[in-house]
């Protein structure tokens, strides 16, 4: 009998091996495509060339290969969408942590992730077919594709990562902290912000840099709503080009394999995965200097 249990220990030891093991494989896989096609473009433009240049026509004749107008793009919408979704999943996991009903919870709680499944082609159409011209009546000279309707729209995307995680974290609180502050004669309100809020800042610090990296990567919404225009600005009114959308461009298009113009979708690749590495660590960091503190 303990023959059997050591041998189905081994076993379920061994698949768990092998799914870490895939997940390394995979991440060391994606990591040498795009760093060794992007060496051959390097070998053509320099990396400062790369870096602060500030126009991006590969495609022109008149060559430009400056990844600034993409990453501003990209940074552009992103921003817009934590200003959306931050407030709003805040609020959410605050009023359905400590004022919903349980059971109003339970139901409510589902529905907002419903928001998650929704596929991010309906969300670009909804933008440039809903939002913008909603828009348009607000700010008249707002052209028809702009970063600020698609940056909206990935703000609502986004809510569900913003307000389940950020409910969680604070579900995840010690009750005694609670009873302490009420003890203290502090109000429910003074409780959420002054105790509640500090104690789960880890787990709320994570969700945010988890949407952000969700919105960094997003490519259908702002390929359909932002115009495709790589733009060295950061004016929401304007139309912009992001990282994801540029590749998309490229890869679907009439671009010859092994040029140096569809080379530049593994430079630009590993720039946008370089961001959303910097943003992950910023999240590991935070939580390991903070998990311990309220313990």
């Amino acid at each position: 009998m303990k023959q059997k249990t050591r041998l189905a220990e081994h076993v379920i030891k061994m698949i768990l091996f092998l799914c870490a093991l895939v997940t390394v494989l995979t991440t060391a896989g994606i990591i040498w495509v795009l760093f060794s096609e992007s060496i051959s473009f390097f070998q053509t433009v320099s990396l400062k060339e790369f870096l602060t240049d500030t126009e991006w026509t590969p495609l022109f004749t008149q060559k430009h290969f400056g990844i600034l107008p993409l990453v501003s793009g990209t940074l552009l919408t992103t921003f817009i969408a934590i200003l959306v979704a931050l407030p709003v999943g805040l609020t959410i996991a605050i009023y359905l942590n400590e004022y919903a009903s349980k059971r109003f919870r339970k139901v409510i709680k589902p529905v907002l992730e419903i928001l998650a499944a929704v596929p991010t082609v309906v969300y670009g159409f909804f933008a440039l077919v809903v939002m913008t011209p909603f828009l348009q009546k607000i700010i008249p000279d707002l052209p028809g594709f702009n970063a600020l309707s698609p940056g909206i729209i990935m703000g609502i995307m986004i809510i569900p990562f913003v307000s389940s995680l950020s409910e969680d974290a604070l579900f995840a609180v010690p009750q005694s902290l609670r009873d302490a502050s009420y003890g203290m004669g502090a109000t429910r309100l003074q409780t959420v912000f002054r105790v509640l809020l500090p104690a789960a800042s880890s787990g709320i610090v994570s969700a945010v840099i988890l949407a952000v990296s969700r919105a960094i990567g997003e490519t259908m919404i702002v390929a359909i709503a932002a115009g495709q225009q790589p733009n060295l600005t950061f004016n929401p009114l304007e139309s912009v080009e992001t990282i994801t959308t540029y590749i998309v461009q490229v890869s679907l298009g009439d671009v010859p394999h092994g040029s140096i113009e569809y080379q530049t979708i593994f430079a630009a690749g590993a720039m946008l995965f370089v961001l959303t590495l910097i943003l992950n660590n910023i999240s590991f960091q935070f939580n390991r200097r903070y998990r311990q503190k309220y313990e």
